[in-house]
């Protein structure tokens, strides 16, 4: 099932987008929604990987940020389907609360101060979304558990599953140096913590990442990057671990 999330996951302009679930199956997972303007682009990937008309069981959401969830009012309004959130990032998904400005004096490149053209303003889904059950389980999804890992957003989580130790981290870490356009582009390898424009707490994104590396994970999707797995991901993770402070917390930007 992990080399199942590789092949059906795709990265939307600089943004990772994973399905779960077989090939022409009728029970499918999506986790997080992409870019704004994307909807296009997500229904031609799900009409190859699973037909027709096909739409997912659930939506499920790391984190509410714009380039995860630009997709999803349009995907929703078509399929109907419930989206799952953790509490603290709800307010986000249905209009009433507004994500902290973005950082663009933050220490970083292009992207980083380019950040004040991305949007913050909340997207409204209405009923459809749901909040994560208090148990850490994943509704429709029993072999997979959800940790709370805030810092770059309040209700930030991730999705592990035990049995292979499959880590779909959002933006908790990512594998990507954002700040950095041109490995952005490139998506040259390199495990840092979140995107530093968006990133309001970080005492917070420190433990969430002790705490995943704790999983001792053999493979991880992440919002951002490719993914990795075996040795190179458990060094890297535990690199990040051991000199957070130097690695990921920039010296200067107005969250520090």
């Amino acid at each position: 099932m992990s080399r199942l999330i590789l092949q059906s996951r795709y990265t939307n302009q600089i943004v990772n987008v994973s399905f779960i679930g077989a090939p022409h199956t009728n029970d499918w997972y999506m986790i997080d929604g992409g870019l704004p303007t994307s909807a296009s682009k997500t229904h031609s990937i799900v009409e190859q990987r699973f037909g027709k008309n096909s739409k997912p069981t659930a939506i499920i959401l790391t984190h509410g940020h714009f380039d995860h969830v630009g997709g999803l009012v349009e995907l929703v309004q078509e399929w109907d389907v419930p989206v799952y959130a953790h509490t603290d990032e709800i307010p986000f998904l249905t209009g009433e609360k507004s994500y902290p400005e973005p950082d663009a004096t933050v220490e970083g490149g292009l992207l980083a101060k380019i950040s004040p053209m991305y949007p913050n303003e909340p997207i409204q889904l209405g009923n459809h979304v749901k909040p994560l059950p208090a148990d850490q389980s994943v509704p429709g999804l029993p072999e997979w558990n959800w940790l709370h890992t805030p810092g770059h957003s309040p209700g930030h989580v991730s999705f592990f599953r035990e049995y292979d130790r499959t880590l779909l981290a959002g933006d908790a870490f990512i594998t990507v140096k954002q700040d950095s356009f041109y490995k952005v582009l490139t998506q040259t390898e390199e495990i840092n913590g979140p995107p530093r424009y968006l990133t309001t707490d970080w005492y917070a994104a420190k433990d969430s990442v002790r705490k995943l590396a704790e999983l001792n994970p053999e493979l991880a999707v992440t919002g951002h990057g490719p993914y990795m797995e075996g040795e190179s991901l458990s060094e890297g993770l535990q690199h990040l671990v051991e000199h957070f402070d130097e690695i990921a917390i920039p010296d200067y930007g107005k969250y520090i």
